[in-house]
């Protein structure tokens, strides 16, 4: 039987590269693409241990570049007649207090957050809609539904992501196009850690903000602990996959639906004074 085609972008490691592994062992062929090829060690280890190495292939992709993504659209229009399955998942998190993020720091975090996502999907959407059929999973974030301080390149990246799903899901359902929204809390992925970048502004002791990324650093870094085990989210991605999720949004992890729920009942007022006693400001 032939293996329905699924594309993964940022499938070296975290949620992309556990979402490539279960795709593949629910039948999928799996075109797994990363920016640095030299960084598919763990993604092909991971797939051998799990018997579904023949059912990987890796490409190299960087979603902000337009040579990359062309010479990928090349690719797939030579390679494949159809592709069923498109997720989203490329993406990194820049830290900082808006007045101290410059503007080439903001650009950076839509580029890959935001227009990547938008770019990929102009790849992806002619296959999908000549064939009447297919799935659009975005990797979102509870940032994308709910503000956090010194996070505001990433959070505002993630609520324009949710616009955007918005809108493509209801564009898309005449076309037989199904698209998801995955809304993560927080979990072992290195989004935090290597996978973060804070604005240079905000770490030097002369910044009046200083203190209070501390604060902010040093409640993530509590945090880590409790944080969410990501084959939770490589689970949603196969259930998606498999027609057991039909759903459009997915929050998921700890304290995200009680957060998306209090923010939709409280006033705003007494939401910040929550926040802002949790970090003792």
């Amino acid at each position: 039987m032939d293996r329905k085609i699924a594309i993964v972008t940022g499938a070296n490691s975290g949620f992309g590269l556990l979402s490539s592994i279960e795709l593949a062992k629910c039948g999928f062929k799996v075109v797994a693409t990363m920016r640095d090829l030299s960084k598919s060690g763990k993604l092909m280890e991971c797939a051998k241990s799990n018997g579904v190495e023949s059912h990987i292939t890796t490409r190299p992709l960087d979603v902000t570049s337009a040579v990359s993504i062309q010479n990928f659209k090349d690719e797939l229009t030579q390679e494949y007649d159809s592709i069923d399955l498109l997720l989203n998942n490329a993406g990194f998190a820049i830290g900082g207090f808006a007045e101290e993020v410059n503007l080439n720091e903001y650009r950076e975090q839509f580029e890959t957050n935001v227009f990547g996502v938008m770019a990929v999907t102009q790849v992806i959407l002619p296959f999908m809609r000549e064939q009447r059929k297919g799935k659009i999973i975005n990797m979102g974030s509870i940032s994308g539904r709910f503000g956090f301080p010194g996070l505001s390149p990433y959070v505002s990246s993630k609520h324009a992501l949710e616009g955007y799903s918005e809108s493509l899901r209801l564009e898309l359902k005449p076309f037989g196009i199904d698209v998801f929204l995955v809304e993560p809390g927080s979990y072992k992925t290195n989004i935090w850690t290597t996978g973060m970048k804070v604005a240079s502004g905000s770490l030097v002791k002369e910044s009046p903000y200083h203190t209070y990324m501390k604060r902010i650093q040093s409640e993530l870094e509590a945090g880590q602990s409790s944080l969410g085990d990501p084959a939770e989210i490589a689970a949603i991605i196969r259930a998606i996959g498999t027609g057991k999720i039909t759903r459009f949004r997915v929050p998921a992890g700890k304290g995200t639906r009680a957060a998306i729920l209090l923010k939709s009942i409280l006033p705003w007022s007494v939401i910040e004074k929550i926040v802002l006693k949790k970090l003792n400001i």
